[in-house]
């Protein structure tokens, strides 16, 4: 089993126990940053079996009905768990409010703190996991729900700030005011992999330094004329790369092919870690005006 796919089952083992703990207290003591707390727990129980799930489908090879795999599966993961961060935020950032202008009064305010304090050690435990899984794997469902976890424990300590701090000041409103900011800051982290997931499924480009290492090995390619029309994208831990390449009209077929094999074995080199996928087009002359030019006197064929 792909270490991605273990990485889920344990943050959704680890949900479920903190699922179990914080609503039982939560809904005892009537403590919002507890409960949102719960909440954002369930939701990362339903993520993480969701993230399994994608990851086993996007591992699967192409087929007759999915030519290019089902690679996709990855980003539109995170876009969905970015969309359900949100929704749970603006649901606290809801109760939050109504308890501010609604004052309730705590209870079982000792277990209360004793489950955070739990919780945090676990999550803390979990946070650094994913984060080893998601810089072994580069995966990117994976980087999304490390990045999840992580601003649960920022949360967590939130609610347990906020949980000391009612029973030091007696003012239960503080309890409600943590539960508003934490749900702002789940607003706040869910935007990039809402963003990142997005920008993948419309197949934006390379980076601009990932752009340039591409281009800085076309140019140093010293058997060709020259390249054009460079398009590339990404989808999960694949990436495509389509170039024109110009050679001179009179290479022989058996060189020009040879080259090319060279080249798409560089730009694999370049993300040694991805599965590069690079279409090589094998043009006999410039059929386009803005190809990179560069001095072929000394060129040897």
């Amino acid at each position: 089993m792909r270490l991605e796919k273990k990485a889920t089952i344990i943050s959704s083992g680890v949900a479920a126990v903190l699922v179990l703990f914080k609503m039982t207290v939560g809904i005892l003591s009537g403590s919002i940053a507890l409960l949102a707390s719960a909440i954002d727990s369930f939701l990362d129980l339903s993520i993480s079996a969701f993230n399994y799930f994608a990851l086993h489908n996007a591992e699967k090879p192409a087929d007759a009905k999915f030519n290019f795999g089902r690679s996709k599966i990855e980003p539109l993961a995170a876009v969905i768990e970015g969309v359900i961060i949100s929704v749970s935020a603006l649901f606290i950032l809801y109760q939050a409010t109504s308890n501010i202008v609604h004052q309730k009064t705590l209870s079982h305010l000792d277990a209360s703190i004793a489950v955070m304090l739990v919780s945090i050690m676990i999550t803390a435990a979990l946070v650094l996991f994913l984060r080893y899984v998601a810089r072994k794997t580069d995966n990117m469902v994976i980087r999304a729900d490390a990045l999840h976890y992580q601003t649960d424990l920022l949360s967590n300590a939130a609610v347990l700030l906020a949980l000391f701090l009612v029973t030091w000041i007696q003012e239960p409103i503080i309890d409600a005011v943590l539960g508003l900011l934490i749900a702002l800051y789940m607003l706040y982290s869910a935007y990039p992999i809402i963003k990142e997931g997005i920008l993948m499924l419309l197949d934006a480009a390379l980076e601009p330094d990932e752009l340039e290492h591409i281009k800085t090995l076309l140019q140093n390619e010293k058997e060709t004329l020259g390249y054009h029309d460079l398009l590339t994208r990404r989808s999960a831990s694949d990436i495509f790369i389509s170039v024109h390449i110009v050679f001179r009209p009179d290479i022989l077929l058996y060189d020009a092919h040879t080259i090319s094999d060279r080249i798409e074995m560089g730009l694999s080199r370049l993300f040694p870690d991805k599965s590069v996928n690079s279409i090589v087009h094998m043009d006999p002359y410039d059929d386009s005006g803005d190809m990179p030019q560069r001095d072929h006197s000394a060129t040897i064929f």
